[in-house]
């Protein structure tokens, strides 16, 4: 049994940072490719940042260059740092985790397993 635990939501003004965390346990195997997903009120759950068995990264164009995913070496603890944060990033935070090692597309939402999601909020 995979779980994955989110935290470091929050609120902030727009321009701020924030730094998410996910906590993964259960078998290490099921989450080789990891990735956050958000989705704001009413619209749907989009993927933003994903990482690959050997650390290859993809981001969605509206994160790129402010956000940055990486995780710990043993792979139990994946990160989100959020830089430049803007209203419209505001929404809930899902960390999602798969067993395959690569993906044809990374921030398509067909992982296998997901956390609770944490809230981020961004104040103009």
């Amino acid at each position: 049994q995979v779980k994955l635990v989110e935290s470091g939501g929050g609120s902030v003004q727009a321009g701020g940072s924030l730094r998410l965390s996910c906590s993964a346990s259960g078998s290490r195997l099921s989450y080789n490719s990891m990735a956050w997903f958000r989705q704001a009120p009413g619209k749907e759950r989009e993927g933003i940042a994903a990482i690959e068995h050997g650390g290859t990264t993809t981001y969605a164009n509206s994160v790129l260059g402010r956000f940055t995913i990486s995780r710990e070496n043993n792979k139990t603890t994946l990160y989100l740092q959020m830089n430049n944060l803007k209203p419209d990033d505001t929404a809930m935070y899902y960390c999602a985790a798969d067993p395959r090692w690569s993906r044809a597309h990374p921030l398509a939402r067909d992982y296998d397993y997901w956390g609770q999601g944490t809230q981020v909020t961004v104040s103009s």
